[in-house]
C-alpha cells in the first residue's frame, strides 16, 4: 500500500502512469476497469462511486479494491486526487478557441472544423509531456526509426518517416506487401526504434508487432486515441491524440499536429546535423 502518497498531490500524467502501471498486475476483470479509469479518466471526479459501477459494470466492491491498489485510500481518496490534478492540468493548458458561430449558419465545413479544433484541445489537454519528451530522446538516440500502421494509420506513418527524415534522422515505413509487420521487425536491432499508429478499428497486425517488438527489447512507442488502447500495454511511452470525426473513420487533424510537433523540435534539438544534412542536399542538386 502506498498511503504516504495519499497527502502529495499528482500531475495528471502521474496519475495516468500510476494506473497504467497497475494493470499488468490486475486480474482481467479488474484490468477492465482500469482501462475504463484511463479511458475516463476526466469524468471520474463528477461520478460517484454507484455511476462508475454502472458504467464500467463492476461492482462497488472492485472499485474501492483497484483504489486501494492504485495506493489510495479508497474512491472517494482516488476521485479527489484526479479533480485535483485535472484542475492544475487545466490551469496550465493553452486552447485554441472555437468558431465563432453565432453569424454563420450551420455547415459541414464549419462543424467539422470544429470538431477538429475540439480534438487538437483535448490532445493538448491529455498529452503527456513526459511522454512526448520521452519520444523525441528516443528518436534522437536511435540508429534507424521505423513507423508502422495500418489503413489510414499507414498514411500517417509514412508522413512522419517523411518528416524525420526531412530534419536528418534516419527513418523508414513498414509496408503491407510481401512481408507481415513481424517478419519486417526481425531485422530491427536493440538501438532501433518502433513508432506505431493505431487507431480504431485497432489492427491486430500493428498490436502483434508492437508486443513482437516490446519481447525483443526493442523500444516502442504508440501513438493512439487513449492510454488504454491495446498496443500501449506493450510500449515504453504513449501519446494520446483525439481523432474523433463526424464519418466512421479518424480525423487526423490532431495527429498532423503532433507529427509536425514531433519533426519540429527533433529540428531545434538537433541544429547542427539539420543544417549539416541540408548542405550536403544542396550540393548535391
Amino acid at each position: 500500500m502506498q498511503s504516504k502518497k495519499n497527502k502529495k498531490l499528482f500531475t495528471y500524467s502521474e496519475l495516468r502512469q500510476i494506473i497504467h502501471a497497475t494493470h499488468k498486475q490486475l486480474p482481467s476483470n479488474q484490468k477492465k476497469l482500469a482501462e475504463y479509469f484511463l479511458e475516463y479518466i476526466n469524468d471520474i471526479p463528477f461520478m460517484s462511486i454507484q455511476e462508475v459501477s454502472a458504467k464500467s459494470s463492476s461492482s462497488v466492491a472492485s472499485i474501492v479494491r483497484l483504489s486501494k491498489k492504485i495506493g489510495f485510500k479508497g474512491y472517494a481518496d482516488l476521485r479527489e486526487k484526479i479533480a485535483e490534478s485535472l484542475q492544475d492540468q487545466i490551469n496550465n493548458k493553452e486552447f485554441f478557441s472555437l468558431i465563432d458561430s453565432s453569424n454563420i449558419q450551420d455547415d459541414t465545413l464549419k462543424i467539422v472544423a470544429e470538431t477538429d479544433i475540439r480534438n487538437i484541445n483535448e490532445t493538448l489537454a491529455v498529452m503527456n509531456r513526459e511522454s512526448f519528451n520521452d519520444t523525441l530522446t528516443s528518436i534522437l538516440s536511435a540508429d534507424r526509426v521505423f513507423t508502422a500502421g495500418l489503413g489510414i494509420s499507414f498514411l500517417l506513418a509514412e508522413i512522419l518517416s517523411y518528416q524525420l527524415n526531412q530534419v536528418a534522422v534516419n527513418s523508414a515505413s513498414f509496408r503491407r506487401d510481401s512481408l507481415l509487420f513481424y517478419e519486417q521487425a526481425m531485422f530491427l536491432g536493440e538501438n532501433d526504434l518502433l513508432i506505431i499508429f493505431s487507431f480504431p478499428p485497432y489492427s491486430q497486425e500493428t498490436i502483434d508487432l508492437a508486443k513482437f517488438c516490446h519481447e525483443k527489447k526493442i523500444k516502442v512507442i504508440s501513438i493512439t486515441n487513449k492510454s488504454s488502447a491495446p498496443a500501449s500495454f506493450y510500449s515504453s511511452s504513449t501519446l494520446v491524440v483525439k481523432s474523433k470525426n463526424l464519418l466512421y473513420t479518424n480525423s487526423f487533424a490532431a495527429i498532423s499536429v503532433l507529427i509536425n510537433a514531433i519533426a519540429t523540435e527533433v529540428a531545434v534539438r538537433n541544429k547542427s546535423k539539420v543544417k549539416s544534412f541540408y548542405e550536403q542536399v544542396e550540393a548535391n542538386t
